[in-house]
């Protein structure tokens, strides 16, 4: 026997309505950038190296508070702590360490290595964040007029460019800073060395920023968004500096974190040749040049400005490579 079947008839849907009674979930877009922070925290290097960084900085910035508040000096001597029959080598292991001195004491001095390196960290970064924000203004600026209108403006910065990399930059690097030392342009001393360092090493690296910004130009001038500026009458430096330098943004962004290491490594260089920040002054390749004449007997006068040069550069360039791959739009 059927049963009956119910032969009401349905209310009518109203119009907008939806079609289940189910609650509807709200789809949620996306910002370039929110896009590009997922992707770089799924990068645990880079984050690490980003994190780093950030305590590197600081370091730097509080530099001399933290050397005030914990009665760090950099340049105070403990000769009762060294060993003159051991020709002023620091009594105990490991270049004296001890709670008072958590890195030892150099030899000869006896100044305490842990303050020398905290104040040699603003001098390196200060040198290679200056020397990065110089060669990045010129490059970027010649790089994007020569990509965008081309011709003999192009060939003319290309050769330039090409002229510039041409020069052995570590011999001319050496010359500038030695027939300087004595001053010039109403400065000595310290604010001298690093003006120096900053203008040399900023100065004969733009052509690298140059090209990269020039090639990115070429792209982008061709783009929908520059003839429509155009069609409305825009003019070349408008479509330069508002249209084309906010694209330029993430390869700008991205060669940045990989030239600071650069310039950290070239101005420990000069300085552990001796022609970078002159000594009381710490900096990390002066204390590197310092523990040449030790370094067979106790290697821990060179492992501990080493492994704050390697520890530096390794986390730049960590950020960098996570940097590329989060702004890079064909990435995962």
């Amino acid at each position: 026997m059927s049963t009956p079947t119910d032969t009401t008839a349905a209310a009518p849907r109203e119009p907008g309505a939806p079609i289940s009674d189910a609650p509807q979930t709200r789809i949620e877009g996306r910002s370039l950038g929110r896009i590009a922070w997922l992707r770089f925290k799924r990068d645990k290097a880079a984050m690490a190296g980003g994190i780093v960084v950030i305590l590197l900085v600081l370091l730097a910035v509080l530099a001399k508070p933290i050397e005030s508040v914990f009665g760090l000096d950099p340049n105070a001597q403990h000769p009762d702590l060294l060993n003159a029959d051991l020709g002023g080598l620091p009594n105990g292991d490991f270049g004296g360490m001890s709670g008072s001195h958590l890195l030892g004491i150099d030899p000869g001095l006896g100044r305490d290595l842990l303050s020398r390196i905290i104040e040699g960290s603003w001098v390196s970064l200060l040198v290679a964040f200056g020397a990065t924000l110089l060669s990045n203004t010129i490059g970027t600026v010649l790089g994007v007029i020569a990509g965008y209108y081309g011709g003999w403006v192009d060939t003319a910065i290309s050769r330039v460019m090409d002229t510039f990399l041409a020069f052995p930059l570590l011999l001319f690097a050496i010359s500038i800073s030695a027939s300087l030392q004595g001053g010039a342009f109403g400065l000595h001393g310290l604010p001298l060395h690093l003006c120096v360092l900053i203008f040399v090493i900023g100065f004969f690296n733009w052509p690298y920023m140059g090209r990269i910004v020039r090639g990115q130009t070429l792209s982008l001038r061709e783009r929908e968004f520059v003839f429509a500026a155009r069609s409305l009458g825009a003019r070349g430096p408008f479509i330069l500096f508002k249209e084309l330098l906010p694209n330029l943004v993430g390869p700008i962004l991205v060669y940045s974190t990989l030239l600071i290491p650069t310039n950290i490594l070239f101005e420990a260089g000069l300085s552990f040749l001796g022609v970078g920040i002159q000594p009381p002054q710490s900096s990390w390749g002066g204390m590197m040049n310092d523990a040449i004449n030790y370094y067979q007997v106790d290697p821990e006068y060179l492992i501990v400005p080493g492994l704050a040069i390697f520890i530096t550069v390794l986390a730049f360039n960590l950020l960098g490579d996570g940097l590329r791959d989060a702004l890079d739009p064909r990435s995962n």
